[in-house]
């Protein structure tokens, strides 16, 4: 019977405990969208983050969609073999990737090398006493630190959805042409003729959101850090995790809508 009540009791605390981290994580979510409207805007933060999370992104970026795109058109090409539909490779590779892996794979590399960093550098201020020491200087750490992050990363994302979906096509591309014996134009044309307009703006409106959750959880794990290396360290373990975990189920719902 004990064991019983303490396996419950111990069930009700974990509960309690992840209904207490989203009333947090919602209030972190509301009060840094009040601080959207209000002045100062500081466009240096602002500019790094831009550099830091689009520009210094884009090999990560690149590589990963080059490779996802090659070998998404050999499997289409091996499992379409067994039903004679190898020539529908181009077209399931373009929408693939532009509909899902395209912003799912930037966001995910995105969580891993930016949300990351966000949440150490953030958690690393707060052990250092550098956020008490902005608020000595009159400048809110969150209008500082939070609103350039998020903003930047709101509006880098779908660049770096972008530029993912071209590679991956790209890599497809390279991978039929040279290895599947498709034409150069039969393949380019069959994979630009099933594209459709909701297709591209579905994955950017999702590297727009996936951007937004990167960023609010990597500075919100970085302001819930805990003192020490440690506490550093778990931030930015959790920000990985639970920037991931949001990203895969915000992606589902956001197909259900466009689709």
């Amino acid at each position: 019977m004990d064991l019983v009540l303490s396996s419950l009791a111990s069930i009700g605390r974990g509960t309690l405990n992840v209904f207490e981290e989203v009333g947090k994580l919602t209030l972190f979510v509301i009060s840094t969208l009040g601080l959207f409207f209000r002045k100062p805007f500081y466009f240096r933060e602002f500019a790094r983050s831009v550099m830091s999370i689009g520009f210094f992104s884009l090999p990560v970026i690149g590589l990963t969609a080059l490779f996802t795109g090659g070998a998404l058109a050999l499997q289409i090409y091996s499992g379409g073999s067994r039903f004679n539909s190898e020539s529908a490779v181009p077209a399931i590779v373009s929408i693939g990737m532009v509909r899902e892996l395209g912003p799912v794979l930037c966001g995910l590399m995105i969580a891993g090398r930016v949300g990351s960093a966000i949440a150490a550098e953030i958690g690393t201020m707060k052990v250092t006493d550098q956020l008490d020491a902005l608020v000595t200087l009159s400048t809110n750490p969150k209008q500082y630190l939070v609103i350039p992050r998020v903003a930047a990363a709101t509006l880098v994302l779908p660049f770096l959805t972008g530029v993912g979906d071209i590679l991956g096509i790209l890599g497809g591309y390279l991978v039929g042409t040279l290895k599947l014996n498709f034409s150069s134009q039969t393949y380019l044309s069959q994979a630009v003729q099933f594209l459709e307009t909701a297709d591209v703006v579905s994955g950017l409106v999702k590297g727009a959101v996936f951007g937004f959750i990167v960023a609010i959880i990597g500075c919100y794990c970085g302001f819930k850090s805990g003192m020490g290396a440690r506490g550093v360290g778990k931030a930015t373990t959790q920000s990985v995790a639970l920037s991931s975990i949001l990203i895969i189920a915000s992606n589902f719902v956001l197909t259900e809508m466009f689709f």
